[in-house]
């Protein structure tokens, strides 16, 4: 895992400092710049994932930190994979995380005319050339990693020709897959990239912004390198697999003389354990129905992690503890966990939530008597409050919080023996009651009326405390719990990802006992389930039928790493 810039601790603040900075300091002391901008371009094929965090946050912050601007740049150049719905979502996803492009929000089919006239312009200068080979014999032509690349038969046609067939493809006169345009560069290049690389190819697909008034479309690497020169982005920061498109990038620029020339830099893209992040991969969890969707909370994706009940603080936190640097790694799942632990802790109200019901009718207690007890919402912040939770004769308890056979050291409720409410009373188990299966179905316990607010006037003390609900009071919901989508650290390495799913990421608890005050819970309000973990009210919760999620369990396992 890299730390680069960070501090080794990891609750830390820290400033960011990274070598991409540096070269961006540099850059501005020297004068080669007087000011920066920057950009983050997805292509709107999919939904944006903690990866893209990442990059958004570099982007943007180092934009930020350095008083310029970072602009939001959709790279639509592919019509059959894009969808408006993309473009809305990543805008949602990019103002969550905190961020604005304020006025300069662009599109690569912005500058499809001037991309067209840079296109026209290389064939004209005897650079480029319409290849009819087909996508096999064009591999094929590509040569091999230690033999060099066989020239097309289509290579020298003339200038007029060339014009003539681009002309033809501009108009729709060929079939997808019938000739591309290609740039003449070298195909004895040990760099694949720079043999010759396609630069237009046709796509009789309709696009969501310019409809059907262009059939043919700029490659990738030739969009990018010029639409940044055209917006007079001076440092176009992208991840570490388009190293070897810096050549590239950079003869687009150099061959057209254009007036500005931005600066391409990598890092090491996110790696992240039990996860994958290939759009291809994700798009198949949609389609085949093995998550509910882009947003399901067990998907990496922002608005899944959002729905989830993570915060963008943790997430912008995540990034930056996993800083910035030149080599690939991955980092443990329990880190950004720790980010969304320690933030929620500061922020999240507690409340009392039973997931698995037990009653308990404390035989002592008057009926009909309802007390309220004061709570405080949230040790950590006394600004925070209190609130009042009923308290009845018949309330429930946590299953688990009760053994008939208790192990040695049990110290929750068991026949004969006492634990505290919390904030109530005592209460002691006097009989158990079972069902015709010999299941326990309810308690009958007798509650000390002078133990109130935890301490008794004769001094015992109890060493177990239960939250709990009061029956008549408490709110029905159905509570799920997210655990890891995949089994296993690297899902990625199986030869099908589907076959190290994991059959537990995904339990729902229904008829779980909640504070009444819970009951007006609006969709992405968080909270600590003392003794549970963080949930958040999900965003298909409705008052007739409340839902919940857990987001991250109350143990950390980051923090221990952290102290050894």
């Amino acid at each position: 895992m890299s730390t680069s810039g960070t501090s080794s601790s990891p609750t830390a603040p820290s400033v960011p400092t990274d070598f991409i900075r540096e070269i961006v300091e540099g850059d501005l002391a020297s004068g080669k710049h007087h000011s920066v901008v920057t950009r983050f371009p997805p292509e709107p094929n999919g939904y944006l994932h903690i990866g893209h965090a990442k990059s958004i946050t570099l982007n943007f912050g180092i934009a930020a930190q350095y008083g310029g601007r970072c602009h939001l740049r959709f790279d639509d150049t592919n019509p059959a994979k894009e969808d408006v719905e993309y473009v809305d979502s990543i805008q949602e996803d990019v103002r969550w995380l905190g961020f604005d492009w304020g006025e300069h929000r662009y599109f690569a089919s912005d500058y499809f005319d001037q991309l067209h006239q840079f296109a026209v312009q290389l064939i004209k200068s005897g650079l480029a050339y319409v290849d009819d080979l087909s996508p096999e014999q064009i591999r094929e032509f590509r040569g091999t990693p230690t033999e060099p690349g066989r020239p097309s038969p289509f290579r020298d046609r003339s200038v007029a020709e060339n014009l003539d067939l681009f002309e033809r493809m501009r108009k729709g006169e060929f079939d997808e897959g019938a000739c591309v345009l290609r740039t003449k560069i070298d195909m004895a290049s040990p760099n694949f990239n720079l043999r010759d690389p396609a630069i237009y190819r046709i796509k009789k697909a309709s696009h969501h912004r310019t409809g059907d008034k262009w059939c043919i479309y700029p490659m990738y690497d030739f969009a990018h390198s010029l639409s940044d020169m055209i917006e007079g982005i001076t440092h176009s920061i992208c991840t570490l697999e388009f190293e070897d498109h810096r050549p590239l990038y950079d003869w687009y620029l150099d061959v057209l003389k254009t007036p500005s020339h931005p600066q391409q830099v990598e890092f090491a893209r996110l790696g992240l354990t039990y996860t994958v992040m290939s759009k291809r991969l994700l798009l198949q969890l949609v389609r085949e129905g093995i998550v509910s969707g882009w947003d399901d909370p067990r998907m990496p994706t922002l608005s899944g992690m959002r729905r989830r009940g993570y915060t963008p603080q943790s997430i912008r936190r995540f990034c930056e503890l996993i800083g910035v640097s030149k080599a690939n790694s991955v980092v443990d799942f329990s880190l950004l966990e720790h980010c969304v632990r320690e933030d929620l802790n500061a922020r999240s109200q507690r409340v009392m939530a039973v997931l698995r019901p037990l009653k308990v009718v404390i035989t002592n207690y008057p009926e009909g008597q309802v007390e309220e007890f004061e709570a405080e919402n949230n040790p950590e912040d006394p600004a925070a409050g209190t609130r009042k939770v009923p308290f009845s004769r018949e309330i429930f308890i946590e299953q688990d919080d009760f053994a008939e056979n208790p192990p040695p050291k049990y110290f929750r409720l068991s026949p004969g023996k006492e634990i505290r409410l919390k904030h109530a009373y005592y209460i002691r188990c006097d009989e158990v009651v079972k069902d015709a299966a010999g299941r326990v179905t309810e308690l009958r316990c007798s509650y000390d009326p002078q133990s109130r607010g935890g301490s008794t006037p004769d001094g015992r003390k109890v060493l177990g405390t239960s939250h709990w609900v009061s029956a008549p009071h408490a709110l029905d919901a159905e509570v799920r719990l997210y655990d890891h989508l995949f089994g296993v650290p690297d899902p990625g390495a199986a030869d099908d990802f589907k076959t190290v799913l994991n059959p537990g990421s995904l339990e729902v608890l229904d008829g779980c006992k909640l504070e009444p005050g819970l009951a007006g819970a609006v969709p992405g309000s968080r909270f600590q389930f003392l003794r549970q973990g963080y949930f958040c009210t999900d965003a298909g919760s409705t008052g007739s039928h409340p839902v919940f999620n857990r987001t991250v369990g109350l143990k950390d396992t980051w923090a221990k790493i952290a102290r050894k």
